[in-house]
């Protein structure tokens, strides 16, 4: 390649650079003349509208012809909505801290990062945030495809009068980070509980004598074995980063496939698009077949189940209530119907809420 066509390139790039600069201040623009239309009007809470933002981010996968991935769209994008949803106002979200966990990174990645971010000591903390005001949206961890359900948050979900607004699906990736030059100096390795339990046996392979130490998260796990010659952290890159701790070794959960699952937190379930899941939690009297009698709806209406948890009952010894998550949004009519059969039949049937599923 010559010196005249690779400068004729990055002639060309600078104007495509320029132009996406304009297009990109106009749709700022758009989106600012949005928010006096609404002020306009007294509506001071929707800014934020999930079932549009998923709309949009369907809409522009589904548009893309390369070179970039649908992944990569998707991130720019969120980037440049939450970049013009700050202009309006800047959403509170509080999260699962501290700074470095993965929920952040859930957050991060559901939310973009022009918000003001408020990492909290445990879920019950997020949930209590959310719910007195002092943030519009939350972010816990729900399930995690190698260790199951995070029985936390599924009971605060049973007492909260939040509504499960958006979920987040984040691949999960555990390093051990450590200031040590070597395994064999490392004494202690510190990591979240489910950090420790997805890399068990990378752990009992390398590292059998160590002591492992359950602490509060993985981004805590960092923090202290930057103080610990000695010690290690199974920590993600953005906990590492953080504090200074360089990576021994990259990628050392048992098995590729290690994902968890985020929920949002808020006040209202967004309007339907029509790629939704719903979430609920039901309950009936512990005798022969009642569960079969409370689903049978499901399977008249032709609605897919695609999760089924159960956990005991804050009512009674041996009684246990079945966290249930369905494809469809709790207005189709269809599940509308369904659900107003099994209320009939149940002694607890609580929405937990209808959302966008998860645009990754």
């Amino acid at each position: 390649m010559t010196d005249e066509t690779l400068q004729a390139i990055r002639a060309r790039i600078d104007e495509i650079d320029d132009a996406l600069l304009r297009l990109v201040n106009e749709r700022a623009g758009a989106a600012a003349e949005v928010a006096a239309a609404k002020e306009a009007e007294g509506r001071q809470a929707d800014f934020y509208r999930p079932a549009r933002e998923a709309e949009v981010l369907r809409r522009l996968r589904d548009a893309n012809e390369g070179p970039l991935s649908d992944e990569d769209i998707t991130r720019l994008f969120r980037e440049v909505m939450s970049a013009c949803l700050a202009l309006q106002r800047p959403l509170r979200v509080a999260f699962l801290g501290p700074e470095g966990t993965f929920t952040q990174e859930a957050a991060l990645k559901h939310f973009g990062h022009a918000i003001h971010s408020q990492p909290l000591q445990g879920i019950d903390a997020v949930f209590r945030e959310v719910e007195s005001g002092g943030a519009e949206y939350g972010v816990v961890p729900v399930e995690n495809s190698t260790e199951g359900m995070v029985t936390h948050t599924l009971d605060r979900l049973l007492s909260s009068s939040l509504q499960i607004v958006g979920e987040v699906e984040l691949p999960i990736v555990q390093n051990l980070a450590t200031n040590a030059t070597a395994l064999p100096e490392i004494t202690r390795i510190y990591s979240h509980q489910q950090g420790l339990a997805q890399c068990r046996l990378w752990l009992e392979t390398h590292a059998p004598a160590a002591e492992r130490i359950a602490v509060s998260s993985t981004a805590e796990a960092a923090r202290l074995a930057s103080e610990d010659s000695q010690a290690a952290a199974i920590a993600s890159d953005a906990a590492a980063e953080r504090y200074g701790l360089p990576i021994h070794q990259a990628s050392i959960q048992d098995g590729a496939a290690n994902s968890t699952r985020f929920l949002v937190l808020g006040h209202e379930s967004p309007e339907p698009t029509g790629e939704d899941k719903t979430s609920l939690v039901i309950a009936r009297e512990n005798r022969p077949g009642g569960l079969a009698g409370l689903l049978a709806p499901l399977a008249r209406y032709g609605l897919n189940m695609t999760r089924l948890e159960s956990r005991p009952s804050p009512e009674g010894m041996w009684e246990y209530v079945f966290f249930i998550d369905l494809m469809g949004h709790a207005e189709d009519p269809d599940l509308k119907r369904a659900l107003g059969e099994m209320q009939q039949l149940a002694s607890l049937l609580k929405t937990l809420g209808s959302y966008p599923r998860s645009v990754d």
